[in-house]
């Protein structure tokens, strides 16, 4: 699996062919080149996706996407959540929905990708297509953030003013992830690569309007992965430098995209161990806010007693969260402003601080966090965007009535590798988001079942039994 370099009519002595060596590295990967920190990591990935999934499954967008895939013909090769089968495309692009809706997937920091979302489902529906075992699951979502991760690092930061990494960077992880189930060779690997770059899309204009198709961009992503890994599997051939080509996703989506991101410590470090979990609800660019509001609360007392908040933070994430009043949910998850003001208020910023009822056609009717909104200001900090995307930093200062100014910052969310919550509080997140919905007996079942996955000789027969519990609970 070692890097190769190579010559290119027009080019200047010898390049790096990324996107041959990590097609190469993808195709020669073998479980036995995973560390057990690895393969922790990876297991712990797919029971945060599985609570985010199966709970977000009954959520309108869900439903809608559902109801399209099952009209894509008769199949019942995978999974779809919560009760249904559909073929391994259809089920990916379901579930991919599924999985990003409810705002409390992962991410990656450097990225700027949630992993989880496109790759998980795109590699559970093949891995049931072709009656993989567990090993061969885990191997496949490991290398699907491989790729996803290391293509949204070299093209960041500059890619996301325009583009979801989810939508884009990620179709390079699901293509990885299922061509590792087909065992596609190097070269076909290469051919998937090239269809999935050729596919990758994902816009923020979406985000104007408060519309469905953030959640979409993973289940594309994870559709398009699967199209991808299928057709090269029976030669459709796709192009060889889809990376770092003239007229590649490189030159096309980023400004000075950094190819060396691609093979540093390639089959060394493996970027699944630097994911991070969500705690709250919303977007992860408010996450540090939150925490450091959290942080301040218990020495408030009375929310009324707040003269004023100021919160500094990083330029690309205020861009997506600098709604000041919201008028919906969804457009509440990217105010950071109303979910700062939720958690000084409320102490927590779950599903249930985004209930309809809070919000209105003027803007947030809660009056406790109404009333806290004209207080806030936000700033961005020059310095604070410079450490940006390796850092998430946020600076809090909240005055009091009584002359009193608290103040609290932080570089990283909580739940990231360098605030990294407990494998327990993850785990109860996941009991949590499934519990309420199929039951505590059948949550039980999604944890023992994902513990047990490195065990597992057929995923197919895994997930059947799995989603029959779920119809008796």
């Amino acid at each position: 699996m070692g890097v190769v370099t190579e010559r290119h009519p027009g080019a200047i002595g010898l390049v790096q062919p990324v996107s041959r060596n990590l097609a190469r590295f993808v195709a020669e990967a073998r479980w036995e080149h995973l560390s057990p920190a690895t393969v922790a990591a990876t297991e712990l990935a797919v029971l945060d996706w599985f609570g985010s999934a199966l709970a977000g499954a009954h959520e309108p967008p869900a439903r809608f996407a559902r109801e399209v895939a099952a009209g894509f013909g008769r199949s019942a090769e995978a999974t779809v959540f919560p009760n249904g089968r559909a073929s391994a495309a259809a089920a990916a692009l379901a579930n991919g929905v599924a999985g990003h809706i409810l705002e409390l997937d992962d991410i990656h920091k450097g990225s700027t990708v949630h992993g989880a979302a496109p790759i998980v489902p795109a590699t559970l529906a093949v891995a049931e297509r072709e009656q993989a075992g567990g090993r061969a699951f885990l191997l496949a979502v490991a290398l699907g953030y491989e790729a996803a991760l290391r293509v949204g690092e070299a093209v960041n930061p500059s890619h996301y003013r325009f583009f979801h990494p989810t939508g884009t960077a990620a179709t390079f992880g699901a293509a990885a992830a299922a061509g590792s189930l087909l065992g596609l060779d190097a070269d076909r690997m290469l051919d998937a690569f090239g269809t999935a770059g050729t596919t990758a899309a994902g816009l923020w204009e979406f985000n104007a309007d408060g519309a469905m198709s953030k959640a979409l961009h993973p289940g594309k992503a994870a559709f398009n992965g699967v199209l991808a890994a299928d057709l090269a599997a029976r030669g459709f051939t796709g192009a060889t430098r889809i990376l770092e080509g003239e007229r590649g996703f490189f030159a096309a989506m980023s400004d000075g995209a950094d190819p060396s991101r691609i093979t540093d410590a390639l089959g060394e470090r493996w970027k699944v161990e630097e994911n991070g979990y969500k705690l709250h609800a919303c977007c992860g660019h408010t996450h540090t806010a939150i925490d450091a509001a959290l942080a301040l609360r218990p020495e408030i007392g009375d929310p009324a007693a707040i003269a004023e908040i100021r919160v500094s933070t990083y330029g690309p994430g205020w861009e997506i969260v600098k709604e000041a009043n919201p008028r919906t949910p969804y457009a509440a998850k990217f105010s950071l402003a109303y979910v700062v003001a939720t958690a000084l208020v409320e102490g927590r910023v779950g599903l249930e601080q985004f209930s309809p009822d809070r919000f209105g056609a003027e803007g947030v009717v809660e009056p406790r966090i109404a009333a806290l909104l004209p207080k806030v200001g936000e700033t961005v900090e020059p310095a604070l965007t410079a450490a940006y995307p390796a850092a998430w930093p946020a600076r809090l200062a909240i005055s009091l009535a009584d002359g009193r100014t608290l103040e609290a910052a932080a570089d990283y969310p909580r739940g990231h590798p360098e605030a990294p919550a407990p494998v327990a509080e993850l785990e109860a997140k996941a009991r949590g988001l499934i519990a309420p919905l199929y039951g505590e007996a059948f949550a039980d079942r999604v944890v023992g079942a994902v513990w047990g996955l490195r065990d597992a000789e057929d995923m197919a027969g895994t997930m059947r039994g799995l989603m029959a519990a779920a119809g008796s609970e």
